[in-house]
């Protein structure tokens, strides 16, 4: 285990550990953390995981650690990594399973005061129109010809069926589409999870919330973003489903075989990995952005399923616009990106898991409105607890690969979570604090209660105070929709 004296000391948010603590060690590892959350990450083995990573090849920088960091599969959930381009290594284990899992923003100009007789109503049409839950196929069944252009054109495929708008495309990350997907690097078993799974939350920690907005920080910002004190929001937190999920599993069994053939040695072999130029990572990479283009086209068709929701509660005309989008951004990905790196501009692969991208002004890849700003960053809390809208900070490229945290953080797993708490009482208690819940399976809602997260507070204070992203809005939770 590593201990507290084992690092070293730079601000009161930022700690390292450096390359002396491992010979093996590439470069060192940045914790970014108050003391509370420094402890927290010492109590699993989230760093020592960020050390494992470390010790990868063609790594450059560091490895940065988000202060919502929790024990993962192979690299810490809240890690962020970049290998050299061409010559570095991509690995499947370091994205994570559920790839391209993000979260989108939308809001109303609908009161909170004069929505509180539909909140009940609008919880269960919102349950009933966006199916939730492991396994849970949707409505749309989608034939092996639509999967591939849905893997190819990722959100831009569900405007073509009428499931969204030009500014939806515009406030999503990437535009709603990478490029580069190859539908020929999926397996058939995928294929097949994915058909039916569109427009579909899961389980887990993926979840539909309305939200009020209920204080802002940033009012210049916050004015551009459409975000008005009083209103109505809601998220949507979900990813690519079975289908990316099997895309994960079929490569880290792949890349079993890759790290002999190249000769890697690992300090994890969840951290199987393969060079990025080879078939083998070219391979992957293909197929990890088919399945983040499908995650894209998800979060387009729960979030034109929240619109029907809220037009059939609030009687809204069929072409009115109740919920327009803030953005879309995405974590568990692996990017080529550009970043000046110890004094020197450098082409890398980013690898973000349970982190989001966090770039500041004058990015040319966000829409018109916002370069001024920076990118928005979207951090929902535990189940229960506030949600933050965040803009990134230019400097934090050198600090972070430009990435920030992505939520609270577990502090408890999530079958001492299901032993210790009884999901019947937990959803008791939140509807004692006016938090109206659809949950499919009372043990699933019991996994993700607030005691088993971090101080969501907390860590936007960390990410704050050392540079990263600054707070525009704070959300609170009225209605969770969940699997």
């Amino acid at each position: 285990m590593i201990k507290k004296q084992d690092l070293q000391f730079i601000n009161d948010y930022l700690w390292e550990i450096p390359t002396a603590f491992n010979e093996k060690m590439t470069v060192p590892v940045w914790i970014f953390a108050d003391e509370g959350l420094l402890e927290a990450a010492l109590n699993d083995l989230s760093l020592i995981q960020g050390v494992n990573v470390a010790c990868l090849p063609g790594l450059v920088g560091h490895v940065a650690i988000m202060p919502d960091v929790h024990q993962g599969y192979g690299m810490p959930i809240g890690g962020v990594m970049a290998s050299r381009v061409p010559d570095g290594i991509i690995s499947p284990g370091a994205v994570g399973y559920d790839i391209n899992c993000g979260v989108r923003l939308l809001v109303s100009e609908i009161d909170y005061q004069s929505a509180i007789p539909y909140l009940e109503t609008l919880a269960h049409v919102l349950y009933s129109n966006c199916p939730s839950g492991v396994g849970r196929k949707g409505q749309i069944s989608l034939s092996v010809a639509q999967l591939e252009k849905v893997c190819h054109q990722g959100a831009c495929w569900t405007l073509q069926q009428g499931y969204g708008t030009d500014e939806d495309l515009r406030r999503t990350e990437e535009f709603g589409c990478i490029e580069g997907a190859d539908y020929s690097s999926v397996s058939e078993r995928a294929k097949e999870r994915g058909k039916g799974q569109l427009g579909t939350l899961g389980a887990g920690n993926h979840f539909l919330e309305v939200d009020v907005i209920e204080e802002i920080f940033d009012p210049q910002a916050a004015n551009i973003m459409g975000l008005w004190e009083g209103c109505l929001a809601v998220q949507i937190h979900c990813g690519s489903r079975g289908f990316g999920h099997q895309i994960c599993t079929d490569y880290v069994q792949d890349f079993q075989w890759a790290v002999i053939n190249y000769g890697i040695e690992l300090p994890d072999r969840e951290l199987v990995c393969a060079p990025l130029d080879s078939p083998e990572g070219q391979s992957y990479l293909g197929a990890m952005k088919a399945a983040a283009n499908y995650a894209f086209a998800n979060r387009q068709t729960l979030a034109h399923l929240a619109r029907c929701s809220f037009q059939q509660v609030f009687g809204l005309q069929a072409s009115a616009m109740p919920l327009h989008q803030v953005y879309d951004i995405a974590h568990n990905m692996a990017k080529i990106e550009k970043h000046l790196i110890q004094g020197e501009n450098l082409t890398v692969c980013v690898h973000r898991k349970g982190a989001t991208r966090a770039f500041g002004s004058n990015f040319e890849d966000l829409p018109s409105e916002y370069r001024a700003l920076g990118q928005p960053v979207l951090v929902p809390g535990s189940m229960g607890t506030e949600s933050w809208v965040l803009l990134g900070i230019g400097a934090n490229d050198e600090l972070s690969f430009g990435s920030s945290c992505h939520g609270a953080g577990r502090v408890m797993s999530r079958h001492k979570a299901k032993k210790s708490i009884r999901g019947q009482l937990l959803r008791e208690e939140l509807e004692k604090e006016g938090i109206r819940v659809q949950v499919g399976s009372l043990p699933g809602l019991a996994e993700e209660a607030p005691s088993a997260y971090k101080d969501v507070s907390q860590v936007i204070k960390t990410v704050a105070k050392a540079g990263i992203a600054s707070p525009v809005a704070r959300l609170r939770p009225l209605v969770v929709v969940k699997g």
